[in-house]
């Protein structure tokens, strides 16, 4: 397909998985032209328009060869156990399968199971089902935005893990992107849509829980968001998202003993804030590199400085700054892009100014007590 007469000049990126085209259009096309539109309704792939200091440029992607074929069995197998363990922690919150404190009763073989299992393990649905659905929308906001730019990307990993206690039953999900992104405003575009594509079903789940909640029965010296278990009683901090629904749907109530569907939205909003840190290649960290590439950095290092200080006081923080540091190889800066240099426009600067307002409504200093 020839766009040569309505160009000025353009540079072709050759990459593994697709071609990309940075073309400067001839002013005379810059504007609405319909000439330039009905040629761009046939282009074979996905394009978008960069105003730069020379003029005004598109940014033409088209896939190049076959896509690799994804596992989707393993995906699909993984996403099942997911499932499973995530479901016996709900069961285990409702109080329908008994908590057993000891970490070894399943691999010893002395968990006390109910007689009918399969009853008891389905009534922990109204935990897993609102946890996976933030956590699939989540990845899904990442992969369906990738492959908008038409980008290499594989579809979600879930992860399950051991149902021990204080175990939720998963440690997340990811996506691999398998290739270079082009520029920053498809950075911030991938690294964004999963966070809020998570919140949209994480604050409708916190507002349903927090209905089928209920205080503490009797007196007693708790408050905020309580979360019972047979052997005591784990407390959830606050952020400032968390505190405001909660007044707006339950009113001034001091404690709050949490449904297991409020737990699961609750999560949601912990896992969108952990996801937004400004660290290395997290959310955040995407996010961050897209808007001010020169400062990532060290707000990087000061961002993990700060987790690591609040171990102190909740000592998850240690556990996830050292994941962190484990999954960047000790590199807290960010993998280049392919055009560092092509500007944000002004709807990607208010976009990344809303990631910072859902990082601080979102965030939870210290998110468990016992």
């Amino acid at each position: 397909m020839d766009l040569s007469g309505f160009l000025l000049a353009w540079r072709t990126a050759a990459l593994p998985d697709r071609e990309v085209i940075d073309a400067l259009v001839h002013p005379a096309h810059a504007r609405p032209s319909p000439a330039l539109a009905a040629r761009l309704r046939d282009w074979p792939g996905s394009y978008y328009w960069s105003d730069e200091p020379d003029g005004r440029h598109l940014v033409l992607t088209r896939p190049v060869g076959r896509r690799r074929r994804d596992a989707w069995a393993l995906h699909g197998l993984l996403f099942a156990a997911t499932l499973f363990t995530t479901t016996f922690v709900g069961a285990v919150l409702l109080g329908a399968i008994p908590f057993d404190p000891n970490p070894l009763a399943l691999l010893l073989g002395t968990y006390p199971f109910p007689r009918d299992f399969i009853h008891a393990w389905a009534q922990g649905l109204s935990f897993s089902v609102p946890l996976l659905a933030v956590l699939l929308c989540h990845e899904l906001g990442h992969y369906l935005t990738a492959l908008r730019y038409q980008l290499d990307v594989s579809p979600p990993y879930f992860i399950p893990a051991p149902v021990v206690p204080w175990s939720i039953g998963t440690m997340g999900a990811f996506i691999r992107l398998r290739t270079v992104v082009s520029d920053r405003r498809q950075l911030l575009d991938v690294g964004l849509a999963g966070p809020i594509a998570g919140l949209v079903v994480a604050l409708p789940a916190l507002v349903i829980g927090f209905a089928l909640s209920h205080p503490p029965a009797g007196p007693g010296s708790l408050t905020g968001m309580v979360l019972g278990l047979d052997d005591g009683q784990a407390v959830l901090g606050d952020s400032l998202l968390t505190f405001a629904l909660r007044h707006l749907v339950r009113g001034s109530a001091p404690a709050l003993v949490l449904h297991p569907v409020a737990f699961a939205g609750w999560l949601g909003v912990f896992v969108t804030m952990l996801n937004l840190l400004p660290i290395s290649q997290l959310d955040g960290g995407h996010i961050l590199y897209s808007a001010v590439p020169r400062w990532h950095r060290r707000t990087a290092l000061g961002f993990w400085a700060l987790i690591v200080a609040l171990g102190i006081y909740w000592k998850g923080w240690l556990l996830w700054g050292g994941l962190v540091l484990l999954l960047s190889r000790g590199r807290l800066g960010h993998p280049p892009v392919l055009d560092e240099h092509r500007p944000l426009p002004r709807s990607r600067i208010v976009l990344a100014w809303t990631a910072l307002i859902l990082f601080l409504v979102t965030f939870t200093p210290v998110p468990f007590r016992l």
